[in-house]
């Protein structure tokens, strides 16, 4: 009994770092952005973080059943949708907007990979769930319109850019299912993180121009993106998945937003608006009573699957 329950609290606290590391990865990224173009940025965060993943695959004890050509080729376009397409709009919409708006922001990612999956699957969408998408819209609005007022039309572009990167990244998880089918969760993101970074490279020839070498500062911290946020955040996601219910996963991701504001505050000295922390309050409560049938319906199953509902 006493094994269940230490095993349940180390599921519970990788879950809750793994947040912490990917609500991070926006003040992180905006520190960087003065020194390192957007596109840049991608390019040296996936391939260092496809070479770790590289590594670890090849040095797995029980590997799993490799992916056959159909498999490989849905992960490699899986991942040119969730890692370049969905990072170019992060990266660019941080740049032109700030690490606070995009930790709220990025809390009305879980339900638009839901309306995605219902629409793709033809599920029934319960009528809590259409309150929680209601809810969480009116905060991301209120947000993107706080933006708006106070950084001008760039801000408000930026904001945007990251609602739309939402959209992309739900059309990733929708096209991972398909893809991570009898796939462990280290060869499926192996394969997106290649994929990804590969477009990456061939989107920064466009910043070849205005390249220059990062300080030793941007160096530390595009490390820190590859290692912390695309390598460690996703292990320690998945360790914790598959100890817990999916639904409990997820929920727990709601602390992103939480700590990605701290975050822009303390690294980057962002001021908070009370608009901006009102929104990103209605946001999660939206994005709770959206999670509440899902909760309902999948009981104490674990899931089994690879996790495609968080950052990586």
């Amino acid at each position: 009994m006493r094994d269940g329950r230490n095993g349940e609290v180390r599921a519970i606290c990788a879950v809750v770092a793994a947040a912490l590391f990917w609500s991070s990865s926006y003040a992180v990224t905006k520190r960087v952005l003065d020194e390192v173009g957007p596109l840049t940025i991608g390019a040296v965060r996936f391939t260092l973080a496809a070479g770790l993943l590289g590594v670890m695959a090849r040095l797995r004890r029980n590997p799993g059943v490799r992916p056959d050509a159909r498999q490989r080729r849905l992960a490699h376009l899986s991942g040119l949708l969730g890692i370049t397409a969905y990072f170019v709009l992060e990266n660019v919409g941080v740049e032109l907007s700030t690490a606070s708006d995009a930790s709220l922001i990025v809390a009305t990612y879980p339900l638009m990979t839901m309306l995605l999956e219902l629409l793709a699957f033809r599920s029934r969408l319960p009528a809590t769930r259409v309150a929680g998408v209601l809810l969480a819209t009116a905060g991301a609005a209120m947000v993107v319109g706080n933006g708006a007022q106070v950084g001008g039309s760039s801000r408000w572009l930026g904001d945007v850019l990251l609602l739309l990167g939402g959209l992309v990244w739900a059309g990733y998880n929708v096209l991972g299912k398909y893809a991570g089918k009898g796939q462990d969760a280290v060869s499926l993101t192996y394969h997106q993180t290649a994929a990804g970074a590969g477009g990456f490279l061939l989107a920064s020839l466009l910043e070849v121009r205005d390249f220059r070498l990062p300080g030793p500062g941007a160096s530390v911290l595009l490390a820190y993106l590859a290692v912390a946020c695309s390598v460690g955040g996703f292990l320690l996601y998945n360790y914790g998945l598959r100890r817990m219910t999916s639904s409990v996963a997820v929920n727990i991701l709601n602390l992103v937003p939480a700590f990605g504001v701290l975050g822009a505050v303390l690294v980057n000295g962002e001021s908070v608006r009370p608009a901006q922390l009102a929104g990103g309050a209605i946001i999660v409560a939206g994005v709770a009573l959206g999670m509440v049938e899902r909760t309902r319906s999948t009981g104490q199953a674990v899931a089994q699957e690879p996790a495609l509902s968080g950052r990586v």
